[in-house]
C-alpha cells in the first residue's frame, strides 16, 4: 500500500463512527513504560505494552493481530 493509501485508510478509520481512538497521554505512557520494564524477559515493544493496558482498561480481550505477544499476556488473538 502506498503512503497516500495508508493516509487515506487511517483518516477513514478516524472518522468512522464504529471506531474509537484513544489519545496518547503522559499517564498512558508512564503506565506502559512500567509494564515494559516489568516484562524484561519478553520481546514486547513499548507500543505493545501501552496497547495492552488500554485494552485491559476498556475490557477488551480479542485482538486482530499476528503479534504473539498479546497471546502471552492472555489476550485472544483472532488471526
Amino acid at each position: 500500500m502506498t503512503r497516500q493509501g495508508v493516509t487515506e485508510l487511517i483518516y477513514q478509520v478516524l472518522l468512522h463512527p464504529d471506531f474509537q481512538t484513544i489519545p496518547q497521554t503522559h499517564d498512558w505512557f508512564r503506565a506502559g513504560l512500567a509494564l515494559y520494564g516489568a516484562r524484561l524477559d519478553k520481546q514486547y515493544s513499548l507500543t505493545d505494552c501501552i496497547s495492552m493496558l488500554v485494552m485491559r482498561h476498556y475490557g477488551l480481550t480479542d485482538i486482530f493481530t499476528h503479534d504473539r505477544h498479546f497471546a502471552q499476556e492472555g489476550f485472544h488473538v483472532l488471526i
